[in-house]
């Protein structure tokens, strides 16, 4: 795969494209260093990225897929080794120096606006955790759309439920969590049609709102950003692991199948730019 299809507006330093500019982003500094000593040991990075991975092989297999705000490269990784020709864009440049690590070939350190990417080229555009991200998400959306070919698709996850909103959300620099109804309402709104809509983490509502909801309302959170405790959070064995790993399964299975997860502590939705074909 040559980047210079995409593109014209990247400068290459050490295997990494930048663009000529850089814009301010929501997400703390020490985000993608905390994340890249957690991913690989997380039951949750694990498990979305499955998810993920199931979605894009389902509709996405032979195209090249643009990774769009993604960190470290977890989900990128994921992806190149199924076969998927992948391209991170990540305007971090901790995350994108991580993802070298991790051996991407294809790292941009830019935000999608400014990599002077050319509109209506690419095929596949995957935004995992970002669109919280982004104060105004429909501008943004639109965006996207104009990146993307005729029946390109986009690939979306996002936290669930607003009700869930906790000092975790603050500090990662969210403005915002959705339901897949809404998420799904702005997407059409920008002339999106919808393939696919389902909560992921089935389970872990009532952990969220009991561990990080409600403490945050009852003013006892107070070390909501703490690594050590992202870590303990994000690990999971004996009894426990066994039972997730089943329900883990069974979401895969799910999505596999085309058939729809009510409830659950994540948003996926995949949709396509145009009508059916």
């Amino acid at each position: 795969m040559n980047l210079q299809e995409y593109t014209t507006g990247l400068i290459e330093r050490k295997g990494i494209y930048y663009s000529k500019e850089q814009s301010k982003i929501s997400y703390p500094a020490s985000g993608n260093d905390n994340y890249f000593q957690i991913e690989e040991n997380s039951f949750w990075f694990k498990h979305r990225n499955n998810c993920i991975i199931e979605g894009v092989m389902k509709y996405s297999a032979n195209s090249t897929f643009f990774d769009v705000g993604g960190g470290n490269g977890f989900v990128a990784k994921g992806l190149e080794e199924k076969g998927i020709s992948t391209v991170l864009v990540e305007p971090g440049i901790q995350g994108c120096v991580n993802a070298k690590k991790r051996s991407l070939k294809n790292v941009v350190c830019s935000t999608l606006e400014n990599a002077s990417f050319v509109k209506g080229k690419i095929p596949a555009i995957g935004l995992f955790d970002v669109v919280e991200h982004i104060e105004h998400d429909v501008d943004f959306l639109k965006s996207i759309y104009s990146y993307l070919t005729d029946g390109g698709f986009v690939f979306i996850t996002v936290p669930a439920f607003n009700v869930l909103w906790s000092n975790e959300d603050v500090d990662a620099g969210h403005f915002r969590r959705y339901t897949t109804k809404e998420l799904k309402r702005k997407l059409q709104s920008v002339g999106f049609h919808i393939e696919y809509s389902s909560y992921i983490f089935s389970i872990l509502p009532i952990a969220v709102f009991l561990f990080r909801t409600l403490p945050s309302r009852l003013g006892l959170h107070k070390n909501s950003g703490n690594l050590d405790k992202h870590k303990k959070e994000h690990k999971s064995g004996g009894l426990i692991g066994i039972i997730l790993n089943y329900i883990w399964d069974f979401e895969i299975s799910r999505i596999r199948n085309g058939k729809v997860i009510r409830v659950g502590g994540s948003c996926l939705v995949i949709g396509r730019k145009g009508i059916r074909v």
